[in-house]
């Protein structure tokens, strides 16, 4: 199993300059709603930064954002876009506690192994300051697995990450669903996951 959930960071780190290249829509009406829950200037974990374009957007609006990404490859290109440093950091390696207001993982956390996800959530949990917010985005599904690409998938359903998420010590998420696509370019339910510390 380690093989193939380790497959996800092998392939950033072989394609992240045409994954950074290719033409993506930021999700702007979660990133405003998401920086609506801040104060003003507040401090941001970015995880799974990828090419850095959430960055750049929250960062141009004031916040104190830190991005990280697993790839090195896809850290070096956010850090040309962003010219700044980005941290190279497994989820599992977030050691920090009560640092961020606000901690943004859209669609990366979705590579975490089901048995590891908890342990993930726990630390960020602990890495958000007390009634700070987070965001984080998953493919829907029931059974876990790899796409095309070889890349791990979690797939869990809203009930399944409920439970994760109260286990971690966050208050009960709310999670819209929202169909949409991927970089495979197959059809793809959403799981908007918002959560409170």
């Amino acid at each position: 199993m380690r093989t193939s959930t380790n497959k996800p960071i092998a392939f950033y780190d072989e394609n992240a300059a045409s994954y950074a290249a290719r033409k993506r829509h930021a999700p702007v009406a979660r990133l405003a709603a998401f920086a609506d829950l801040l104060p003003s200037g507040g401090t941001i974990l970015e995880l799974g930064c990828g090419a850095g374009a959430d960055s750049a957007w929250l960062i141009e609006r004031g916040y104190a954002v830190t991005p990280t990404d697993g790839s090195a490859a896809m850290a070096r290109e956010a850090e040309a876009r962003l010219g700044r440093p980005v941290r190279v950091m497994r989820f599992s390696d977030l050691n920090e506690v009560t640092a961020y207001d606000g901690v943004w993982a859209n669609a990366c956390l979705l590579h975490v192994p089901r048995a590891e996800l908890p342990d993930v959530l726990r630390r960020i949990r602990r890495a958000l300051k007390d009634g700070g917010h987070f965001h984080a985005s998953f493919k829907a599904g029931v059974e876990e697995g790899a796409d095309r690409f070889g890349r791990y998938y979690n797939r869990p359903d809203q009930e399944w990450l409920t439970e994760a998420y109260r286990l971690a010590g966050f208050t009960t998420p709310r999670i819209e669903t929202a169909s949409g696509g991927g970089y495979d370019g197959e059809p793809t339910e959403w799981l908007h996951v918002w959560a409170r510390g």
